[in-house]
């Protein structure tokens, strides 16, 4: 298969997806199977290294393979007729429900569904090869371009005293990678750090593969934050760092208030702590944001990680990190990761960022996440209300429901396999077993399924699953 003749990237990267999909087709076993390497793929194909990480990353995406660190990319069984059976890891059973043909997938968080920036990208990707001829791309990026680098320290950036360089800027394939690198260079094997909880199940499965302490922080029983635990956990545990929200907490769809950040990052200060911000959904709130948790804490203990894609789109997969410290040892990691990507999507980005592309993108998305939001509830009140309870979410694209009734969370996720729709039940987002009774729910997903009749059932399977 020769895909040198396809003249542009992104034509070339749907050709090498197909070709993935067809490969994974064919295992036809209930083992896990090793997937070529990115470099034997692109000489097995005749294509660059970046492409081949575009197919990786959505099919990585999508459940259908993951990677596993300094091993490479392995394929997910393909599911049969058994996989709807309730045994088995429930993550894996989520992805293989996912991969069905005909579901109604409940349980993604996708914002950028409702309207992304791919077409954009690609079209400015198309002027971009024409000034900068594939001769003349520099061969090694190995922390990302420069102006792509500049374009998000500049967003970053929100006062003299609390600003960042290029320099400050790290670019990785996806947001798994760059954070593999982040807990190699921190060395966090071993060492505690501070979760808030509920917490995204990606993020949660990378911590435990890497053998990461995880103290979760969950809210009281009204929602909010619970202070006095957080500063509890502070004084009796040696924390190496707290990883929390730059504003948006998800899934639960809540913006922690003006006195809750000022009041952490008074605790962050007095115990002198490093703060790992999550920056993924912090542009995603429905009202224009107020000031980032980054904006309130030491400057000199605080890093970044986010990614471009929950806003931007599928086309835009990297992960980056800002962090002013350990700028060797990061270039080192970077380098040694060999992340190919491609320099003219970088330049696209950045075009898009100077341009003000972004910012008026960002403000549709956001209106049009409140609209389908407001849909959303309508909707679960008129199906669910008997059976669920939620908070309002004010960011994001999910709801996180909680049963009225003790139930049996496993057993509605399986009832509604078997009615070819996928819910994400709430124990996915913890590492010690917290939310048995809630579940999350989309609220951006393609207009092909009947979302009432799949309400229905969700009431229905609530009502079965009922503990005595």
């Amino acid at each position: 298969m020769i895909l040198k003749g396809e003249r542009q990237t992104d034509f070339a990267y749907h050709a090498v997806y197909r070709y993935m999909i067809n490969l994974i087709s064919e295992v036809g076993t209930d083992a896990r199977v090793k997937l070529p390497s990115l470099r034997q793929l692109s000489r097995r194909l005749n294509v660059s290294i970046s492409t081949v990480q575009y197919a990786y990353s959505l099919l990585e995406k999508e459940g259908r393979i993951y990677s596993v660190a300094k091993s490479g990319y392995y394929a997910w069984p393909v599911p049969t007729p058994s996989a709807g059976c309730p045994g088995g890891d429930l993550l894996e059973r989520l992805y293989a429900g996912t991969r069905r043909p005909g579901m109604l997938v409940l349980s993604v968080d996708e914002p950028a569904l409702l309207v992304s920036l791919d077409t954009p990208l690609l079209q400015l990707e198309r002027v971009l090869v024409r000034q900068y001829p594939r001769h003349l791309q520099p061969w090694s990026q190995p922390c990302g371009v420069w102006e792509l680098r500049a374009a998000l320290a500049a967003r970053y950036t929100s006062s003299p005293t609390r600003c960042w360089q290029a320099d400050d800027v790290y670019i990785g394939a996806d947001l798994r990678g760059v954070l593999e690198i982040l807990i190699e260079v921190l060395d966090l094997k071993g060492a505690a750090i501070v979760v808030e909880s509920p917490c995204d199940w990606s993020i949660l499965r990378l911590l435990q593969e890497a053998g990461v302490g995880v103290i979760e922080w969950p809210g009281n029983t009204h929602g909010n934050l619970d202070l006095a635990a957080f500063e509890q956990v502070l004084l009796t545990e040696s924390v190496r760092l707290v990883m929390l929200s730059s504003r948006v907490s998800l899934p639960s769809g809540s913006i922690m208030s003006s006195r809750e950040r000022l009041q952490v990052a008074r605790l962050l200060e007095q115990h002198g702590c490093w703060l790992l911000e999550n920056d993924t959904y912090g542009e995603l709130g429905f009202e224009p944001p107020e000031a980032a948790l980054r904006d309130l804490v030491n400057p000199e203990r605080l890093m970044v990680f986010s990614s471009f894609e929950k806003v931007l789109g599928p086309e835009a997969p990297y992960g980056y990190l800002l962090s002013r410290h350990l700028s060797a040892k990061l270039q080192r990691q970077f380098l040694l990761r060999e992340f190919r990507l491609s320099s003219i999507r970088q330049r696209a980005l950045a075009q898009l960022y100077q341009s003000g592309r972004v910012d008026l993108h960002v403000q549709q998305l956001r209106r049009l996440l409140s609209e389908q939001a407001a849909v959303m509830s309508r909707r679960i009140d008129e199906h669910l209300g008997e059976w669920a309870n939620y908070r309002m979410p004010v960011a994001g694209a999910t709801f996180w429901l909680v049963s009225r009734e003790a139930v049996d969370m496993r057993q509605v996720f399986q009832y509604m396999l078997g009615r070819r729709v996928v819910i994400a039940p709430g124990e996915l987002f913890s590492v010690s077993g917290l939310y048995q009774q809630n579940l999350r729910l989309s609220h951006t997903f393609d207009g092909q399924h009947n979302l009432d009749l799949a309400l229905n059932e969700l009431a229905q399977a609530l009502k079965q699953a009922q503990i005595a």
